[in-house]
C-alpha cells in the first residue's frame, strides 16, 4: 500500500496513520448527526418563533440555499483533499499558513464550545421524559450533571475506537431519521390549519427599525444555528473507504436531507399545534408541540428519539473537534503538538485530544451554573466563529479561482466538480458567508443580553469575543508557533527511495 493509499495524503505531506474502516453511510451519518435535525430544530424552534412568529419558517429555506453554496464548494474540496481537520487543511492549500491557522483555530474553539452547548439540550428533553432525570432541583445544576455524563460518554467512545463511534453514530442516525420521518407523517395527520400559516408575521416587526425584515433577520439565527457541520463528513476522510467519492456525496446528502426533513417538521408543527398563540411555543418550543399534538405517551417516544439524536450529535461534534486538534497538532501548530498528535493503540485513535476536549467542555458547562448569561453568550458566539471559519475557506478558494490557480480542472477521476458553475457558486458562498457572519454577530440585546442584568459588553459580546479569540490566538501563533510550524517527523509522508536519491 502506498503512503497515501491513493487518497491524496502524500500531496499534503502526511502519511496514513488511521485505519480506513468507515463506509459510505458512516461518513453520511457523521455529517447529518453534526447538523442533527431533531437536536437543532427542537433546541432552537422556540427562539425563531418568539422573534419572528410563524413566518420565520422562511428562514429555513433561506439558510439552506446559502449553506448549499458553501457545501458545494466543500464538496469540490473534499474530492481533492479528504483529510482530517478539513477546514484547516483546505485553507492551507488554497491560501497561506497564517489564514489556515486562523481558520483552524476558530473552528476548533467553536467545536469545543458546541460540545458544551449541545450537551445542555439533555436538560430540555430528558426531564420531560421522566422525573428521574431531574436529579438536582436547580435546573442549571441539573443541566450540568446531565451534560457532563453525556460528554464523559462521548469522550470514552471517541478515545476507545473510531469504529465503535461510527457504529453508535450510524445506529443513532438511523433511529433519528426514522423518528423524524414518522414525526412528519403523524403531524401531517393532525393538521388543523393550512400552510398559509407561514405567511403570518404575528406583528413581530411592529416598532422595529426595519419592520418585519428586522425581526426576520434575528429569527433566522434559529436556522443558522442548525445547518452547519456538514464538513465533518470530509474530516473523517483519512478513516474512510474511497473518500474522494464518498465525502462529497455525504456532505451534500447530509445538508439536503436535513433541509427536507427539518423543513417539513417545522412546517407541520405550525400547522398541527392546537393553539398557534400558545405562549409555550416561545418558551418550550417543539417539545410542547409534540406533547400537545400527539399526547403524552406517543410524544415521549419521540422525545426519546430526540435524546438519541442529541447523543449522536455530541459524538459527531466531539469527533470533528478531535480531528481538527490532531490535524493542527501534527503540523506543530498547537501547544504540545507532538503530544496531542499521538495516535494510540491497536484501534489507532487520538486519545489525548479526546480527553482534553472533554475536560474543557465540562469546565465550560460549570460556568453555566453561576453565569448563565456568559455561557449563553459564549455558545452563541461559537456559531459565529464557525461561519467565519467557513469564510476563511471559501474566500481563499474564490481568490484562487480568480487568479487561475484553483486546480479544479485536475479533479481526480470520479471526483466531484462544479465545472463552469464553480465561480458563480463560490461568489455566492462568500457573499452568503460574509452576510450571515455579520447578521450572527450583530450586537442585538435580544440575542446576546435578553435577560437582566443588562450590560453593554454582553450586547457587544460577539464582536468582542470573536475579536479576542482571533487576536489572542493569532498573536500566540505569530509570536511562538509560526517559527516552528511544519509536519512533525512522525507524521510526515514517506519519501520513496528513488525520489530521495533524485533530490540529493
Amino acid at each position: 500500500m502506498s503512503s497515501d493509499d491513493g487518497h491524496g495524503l502524500a500531496e499534503l505531506g502526511y502519511k496514513q496513520e488511521f485505519e480506513r474502516t468507515l463506509g459510505n453511510f458512516h461518513t453520511f451519518a457523521a455529517g447529518i448527526s453534526y447538523i442533527s435535525i431533531l437536536t437543532g430544530t427542537f433546541q432552537m424552534f422556540y427562539f425563531g418563533f418568539s422573534v419572528g412568529g410563524p413566518a420565520n419558517w422562511w428562514s429555513w429555506p433561506m439558510v439552506f440555499v446559502g449553506q448549499l453554496m458553501v457545501a458545494l464548494c466543500f464538496a469540490e474540496l473534499s474530492a481533492r483533499y479528504p483529510v482530517a481537520g478539513s477546514i484547516y487543511n483546505w485553507s492551507k492549500k488554497l491560501g497561506n499558513p497564517h489564514v489556515a491557522w486562523l481558520a483552524g483555530w476558530m473552528m476548533l474553539v467553536a467545536s469545543i464550545v458546541t460540545v458544551a452547548s449541545v450537551a445542555l439540550a439533555y436538560q430540555i428533553t430528558l426531564p420531560q421524559i421522566a422525573d428521574f432525570f431531574q436529579i438536582a432541583p436547580d435546573n442549571a445544576v441539573n443541566a450540568v450533571i446531565l451534560g457532563s455524563v453525556l460528554i464523559l460518554f462521548s469522550t470514552v467512545v471517541n478515545a476507545w475506537s473510531t469504529k465503535l463511534m461510527a457504529r453508535i453514530n450510524s445506529a443513532g442516525v438511523f433511529i433519528e431519521l426514522i423518528a423524524a420521518v414518522l414525526l412528519v407523517v403523524l403531524l401531517a395527520f393532525e393538521v388543523v390549519r393550512g400552510p398559509q400559516i407561514v405567511l403570518d408575521t404575528a406583528h413581530k416587526g411592529d416598532g422595529m427599525t426595519l419592520g418585519y425584515f428586522g425581526a426576520f433577520l434575528v429569527g433566522s439565527l434559529a436556522s443558522a444555528y442548525v445547518m452547519y457541520g456538514f464538513d465533518t463528513a470530509s474530516s473523517l476522510g483519512e478513516e474512510s473507504l474511497n473518500p474522494r467519492k464518498n465525502a462529497p456525496r455525504a456532505i451534500l446528502r447530509a445538508l439536503i436531507a436535513s433541509f427536507v426533513i427539518g423543513g417539513l417538521i417545522l412546517l407541520l408543527a405550525l400547522m398541527a399545534v392546537r393553539n398557534i398563540n400558545a405562549p409555550e411555543l416561545s418558551t418550550i418550543g417543539l417539545q410542547y408541540v409534540v406533547i400537545d399534538v400527539l399526547g403524552s405517551g406517543l410524544g415521549k417516544v419521540f422525545l426519546v428519539a430526540v435524546a438519541i439524536a442529541i447523543t449522536v450529535c455530541i459524538l459527531a461534534v466531539h469527533t470533528a473537534a478531535i480531528r481538527m486538534t490532531f490535524a493542527m497538532a501534527r503540523d506543530n501548530n498547537l501547544p504540545a503538538g507532538s503530544w496531542l498528535a499521538k495516535v494510540h493503540g491497536k484501534q489507532r485513535t487520538p486519545v489525548r485530544p479526546a480527553v482534553l476536549i472533554g475536560v474543557i467542555a465540562v469546565v465550560l458547562l460549570v460556568v453555566n451554573i453561576g453565569q448563565p448569561q456568559i455561557f449563553q453568550l459564549v455558545t452563541s458566539i461559537g456559531v459565529v466563529l464557525i461561519y467565519v471559519a467557513y469564510l476563511l475557506v471559501t474566500l481563499p478558494m474564490l481568490i484562487a479561482r480568480l487568479r487561475g490557480t484553483w486546480p479544479g480542472k485536475d479533479t481526480p477521476k470520479g471526483g466531484f466538480s462544479l465545472g463552469r458553475w464553480g465561480l458563480p457558486v463560490n461568489v455566492l458562498a462568500v457573499l452568503w458567508g460574509a452576510g450571515m457572519a455579520i447578521n450572527l454577530g450583530w450586537p442585538r440585546s435580544e440575542v446576546y443580553n435578553p435577560t437582566p442584568p443588562f450590560h453593554w459588553f454582553l450586547q457587544w459580546g460577539a464582536v468582542l469575543f470573536v475579536g479576542l479569540v482571533a487576536l489572542v490566538g493569532f498573536g500566540y501563533y505569530w509570536i511562538v508557533l509560526r517559527h516552528k510550524t511544519g509536519v512533525l517527523a512522525d507524521h510526515a509522508a514517506e519519501v520513496p527511495a528513488v525520489a530521495a536519491e533524485e533530490a540529493v
